[in-house]
């Protein structure tokens, strides 16, 4: 696992699902979110949700883990989501993108079975994450701060 400090912004767990072996965008997206100042401990291709929950346990103050498929496995490399959600593992949202399903037609319904595992966030794009981010940082700070009353 690699991480980097970056200047502030929220802690990150990045990877690729189980089954695939894609790296280069990996490396891609983690210095994209570093250079927008996120802590990324990034895990990898090849990553099961067993390792995903270990770096969450390791960083409790995780914002987000961010999955990406390039290999259209994702369903199949994430049905184990459901035990660690269960567990009270992988307790901050999960975010999935790329490419989520195998064959060139696209099934409509690969997004509610993701979600249906446990996947909150599924992204058509890269230019998404980022903004996803922002919000996810916004709900959390909002959750955090005392009320008023």
């Amino acid at each position: 696992m690699t991480g980097t400090t970056g200047s502030g912004r929220g802690v990150l767990v990045l990877g690729v699902t189980a089954s695939d072996a894609h790296s280069v965008a990996n490396q891609l997206i983690a210095h994209r979110l570093r250079a927008e100042g996120y802590t990324v401990h990034n895990l990898g291709a090849c990553t099961s949700i067993e390792e995903f929950a270990r770096a969450v346990r390791e960083h409790p103050e995780t914002l987000a883990v961010v999955v990406g498929s390039l290999n259209g496995h994702a369903y199949d490399d994430l049905r184990p989501l459901p035990a660690a959600r269960a567990a009270g593992e992988l307790a901050c949202p999960v975010v999935l993108g790329g490419n989520l399903s195998v064959g060139s037609h696209k099934d409509g319904g690969t997004e509610d079975r993701l979600r249906a595992l446990g996947v909150d966030h599924v992204l058509t794009g890269l230019g998404d994450l980022v903004p996803l981010l922002h919000e996810l940082e916004r709900r959390a700070a909002a959750a955090r701060a005392p009320r008023a009353g």
